[in-house]
Order: structure tokens, then sequence, then C-alpha cells
């Protein structure tokens, strides 16, 4: 019964995926090639239309083709690249970032973009009030600039945010209270993509609202039609019904323009229906492509390019939740009960590794001093036994309707772990919860015990690592140990880079000394792409530009 149910689920997700159930697809998509759309199979839908709401990648994928930053990336990688910035700098003390800015650029609205539009969106964030200040909906501004203009909530810290001001019409500066590792990083993030300022005033009509894990967004973030960008697609529709949002080329854009008319994200929740819709050309492409598929993409002659490790992946611990796991005996038994190397070689694509603390290796200021985590299942049981924990149960969750890039199969990669401890004793409950909203959500509020989590960098800065999780008390950590925080905080407080990379070595090793979670790997994960086309450069950032993608 079980394999005859699964057969027919991946049979009707792949009829979905290339619309031979979903009625009334046909006729918008078109036949004739010239207006082929380019389809792309996301794992997951976005939670919003408005990245500045937002802070995850299924969201920025879409966004992001819309939305432009002042500082981008270079294509395929790390370094940073021109945006709506020509160019950029800073003070001595980096406290005044001076932005020239690119000239004959329009919003999809008509608006003009310039100076005063930069400082609109900054002054808009800074602003918030309300439900706004929730980290559900400002995350990446709390992470880069802290609190507000006028905090309602103790737990904010004050904002490093002192203003913006426009010296002429192409000449923007921010200016922030004091240096941080952030910035000039925090520039490029798509949370930060500059939006009309006409657009905007339409925006404030409408609120977030509720509060905890029960937040509203507001409805223009919901549909097609309000919000605006400068990017070469503009947002046209979002039907949730058959779960696909469609962009079309924006004819004034001030770059190299879009190589296809329309280009679609289509939602299709599990690996087997994605691969499918590649097979039967039902889309083009689709990301994160599970490790045994590789190979065989390859033989039918499909593209599947590997990108740079760029992301970390980890079993977080929340000591709130659980007391026991206040006792470092006891995170190193679970740390040792879990079998890592199992993890790279069974679940991870070729170049998987190990991880040794919260930074890829291939970020200056990983640490080669931090001592290895060795499996060690005898020893595991020892220190529970030395820790009064003998009969410790823990409760595991883990995402469902989702695959990450350090993270390709949540539910296989679980049920390892979940073995490793029963082995060593542990009793495990198992939660299984859908990634977006319940899953993020309740990890945040430090309702499970253990987790699973990643992180793919947003920026190449170590700091864009440590200082998401321990340059403050988490509730998804639920720790207040100084001495963690004191570390990561002084090296993401440095101006000059070589001091700031020795700083990062450091705080890796007060952070792993102190074992708030197990790191347990980085991966290079793949994406795949049809025979048929001339797929975008890839990003270690997952940061595809659609643009450049065209039909051979």
């Amino acid at each position: 019964m079980r394999k005859t149910r699964s057969r027919v689920a991946r049979t009707l997700a792949a009829a979905l995926a290339v619309g031979v159930i979903a009625t009334g697809c046909a006729s918008e998509r078109g036949d004739d090639n010239g207006d082929k759309p380019f389809v792309f199979g996301a794992a997951g839908d976005p939670d919003s239309l408005d990245p500045s709401i937002s802070s995850d990648g299924e969201t920025f994928r879409v966004t992001r083709q819309a939305f432009e930053a002042l500082i981008e990336h270079e294509p395929g990688g790390t370094e940073f690249s021109p945006g709506l910035a020509t160019k950029w700098s800073s003070n001595k003390d980096a406290t005044e970032w001076t932005f020239d800015l690119k000239k004959d650029v329009e919003f999809h609205d008509g608006e003009k973009f310039n100076a005063d539009a930069v400082c609109a969106n900054y002054d808009r964030w800074y602003n918030w009030t309300g439900t706004y200040q929730s980290d559900l909906l400002s995350y990446y501004w709390q992470k880069v600039f802290g609190g507000f203009k006028k905090n309602e909530n103790d737990s904010l810290p004050a904002s490093n945010y002192v203003g913006c001001e426009a010296k002429d019409e192409h000449t923007a500066v921010i200016k922030v209270k004091k240096a941080t590792a952030n910035l000039p990083g925090g520039f490029s993030l798509q949370a930060m993509a500059i939006h009309s300022p006409k657009a905007i005033e339409k925006y404030e009509k409408e609120n977030a609202s509720g509060s905890g894990d029960a937040i509203s967004r507001p409805k223009y973030t919901q549909e097609a039609g309000t919000v605006a960008g400068t990017g070469p697609f503009e947002i046209e529709k979002w039907n949730k019904g058959n779960k696909e949002i469609t962009l079309k080329k924006f004819d004034g854009y001030h770059g190299d323009k879009a190589k296809t008319d329309t280009l679609v994200f289509r939602t299709i929740d599990t690996e087997d229906g994605r691969k499918q819709a590649l097979e039967s050309g039902g889309i083009q492409g689709y990301d994160l492509v599970a490790p045994g598929d590789v190979a065989s993409l390859e033989k039918e002659g499909f593209q599947v390019p590997v990108r740079k490790v760029f992301n970390l992946f980890y079993v977080g611990m929340a000591q709130e939740k659980n007391p026991a796991l206040k006792d470092k005996k006891v995170r190193q038994a679970i740390s040792q009960a879990i079998d890592r190397q199992n993890i790279v070689d069974t679940q991870l694509p070729e170049g998987g590794k190990i991880a040794s603390q919260f930074v890829p290796d291939t970020i200056e200021g990983y640490s080669d001093k931090v001592p290895e985590i060795k499996h060690d299942p005898e020893n595991a049981k020892k220190l529970l036994k030395e820790a009064g924990e003998e009969n410790l149960t823990v409760d595991f969750c883990y995402p469902t309707e989702v695959t990450r890039p350090y993270m390709p199969a949540p539910k296989d990669m679980y049920q390892i772990m979940q073995k490793d401890l029963e082995n060593v004793g542990i009793k495990v409950k198992t939660h299984p919860m859908k990634w977006n909203p319940t899953y993020s959500d309740s990890v945040r509020d430090g309702k499970c015990g253990l987790y699973l989590l990643g992180w793919t960098g947003d920026f190449n800065d170590a700091y864009n690592f440590l200082g998401t999780w321990f340059a403050e008390p988490l509730k998804e950590w639920g720790f207040k140990d100084k001495k963690v925080f004191d570390a990561v905080k002084d090296s993401g407080a440095e101006p000059d880079l070589e001091k700031r990379v020795e700083l990062y070595k450091k705080a890796n090793e007060v952070v792993m000394d102190y074992l708030p979670g197990l790191p347990v790997s980085s991966s290079p994960p793949s994406i795949a792409f049809g025979k048929d086309v001339n797929p975008p450069k890839v990003s270690p950032l997952t940061q595809e530009n659609f643009a450049e993608a065209s039909f051979k």
C-alpha cells in the first residue's frame, strides 16, 4: 500500500508540475517559442512579495529578479560589484558610507531612482513601529542595524542607524553610530533592496497585524500590482491556487535586458515532482538536486552545475526548552553520538565535508585550532551518566516540504541522527513541521529542544555566520554566556579587516569551547537545468540572476 500510494503521489506531483491537471495554465504560457516562459521549480512558496519583511530564501529567489540593492555580487561569485550604486566608500571610522548612484534608472511604476529614493527606503525601515518590530518581519534590519528610531520592546538594542542624506540627486550618504562587520555587506542584502517611493506610500496604507506566531503580512505583499523595484523583471501575478508567480520582462530596465519575456516560479514541494517536471519539459530548472539524482540527470543530458561551498548545516540546541542541555556534558554527548561522516557520505553531494565550527572553511576567520569532535557512542554514554542524564528525553524537530542548500533531505538526515541518539540511550520525541511558517517560527521562539537548521552566507564575511547566531542571546539557543557574545561582538566591531579575521578565529574557538550546538557539515549544492536552455551563472550565495537565462 505505501509503495503504491508513493508512486501515485509522485505521478500526481509531476502531472501538476507540467500543467496536465492544473487547468487553464496552458493558455497562459503560450505555445510559441518566442513567448515561451522560463519556468523554474521552487521547493517552497515565498512568504511575501516585499523582501524588506522577509528572511526566506524562496522569497528572495523571486524578489531578487525584481528588486536591486545598492551593492550586488559578481555573477557566480561572492565579491561585491556595483548594484544601484556605481561605487561606494566609507570614512576612516567606517561610520559614514557614501554611494555614487547610477543615473537614468527607472522603477517599474515609472518613478525615478535617485538619492531621495534611497533615503526614503532606509528611513522607512528605521521608522517601523508595532508589528514591524517583530524579528519575523524585520529580521535583517535588526541583524544589520539593531533597533528602530523608537523601540517599543525593551529587548531590542539601540539602533546603530543614524540617518540617510541625499547630498545631491545621485549621491546618498548613510551614517551609523559605530563600525560593524555587517557593512558594507548589509547594503547588498535583498532585504535592503530599493523600492519606489511611490509604492512605499501605498505600502503605508496597509499594516501588518498580530503578534508572536500569529502575524499577518499586509495585503500588498500577497498579491502582485503594488510592489515596484528597478530589476530586469517586474512581478505580474501570484496565482496561489496554481502555486505560481509570474514575472514579465521590464522593458525600461537600465542594464542588460532579460533574455526571456516571461519568468515563472512554480512551487513543487517534492524532489521527485521537481525531477519529473524537468524530465518532462514542464520546467526548465530546479534547485537543490538530490545527490542521488545528479549522475542520472547528467546521463540523460541535463545540465547540473555545482555551486561552491558557502553554507553550514547544524543541530541547534535550545537550552531553555530542555534544561538538561544547559549541562555541557549533555551537549558533548549529543555531539559525539551523531555520526556526521555518515551524513556526509550518504546525504550530501560530492564535495560535502564535516564542519568543525560555525563557519565554513572557505571563509577567512576559520580557525584550525578548534579541536575535532569525534563520533564516539561509548564516550557519549559515559558523559550522559556523569551528567546524571542516562534517561534523557529530547524533543527533536525537523522541517517538511522543503529542501535547503545545506539540507537536501531533512527527513532522511533527521532519521540518521534520531537512530544515533537512540543508540546511546536518548529517547527522541519526533516533531515534523511544515517549513514556512511553522518550523522557522517554532525554532526562533525556542520551542524545539533539538532542531535542524543552517545558513547560506549572504555576503563574504565570517560575521555573517557568527554574528547571525551568537552576537546576542537568542531564544533558539537559549543560553546567556557573556564570554561567547563578547568574543563575537568584539570581532564584528573591529574596522580593520586583518585584525578582524584574527578575532574571528578566536571567536570560533570560544564558541566551540562552549558548544552551543553541533556544526554538522558544509556542502556544494547542485542546481539542474534543461537540455534546451542557456542557464544563468550559478551563485554560491544562491543569488542566480534569471535575466541571464534563455532558450537555445
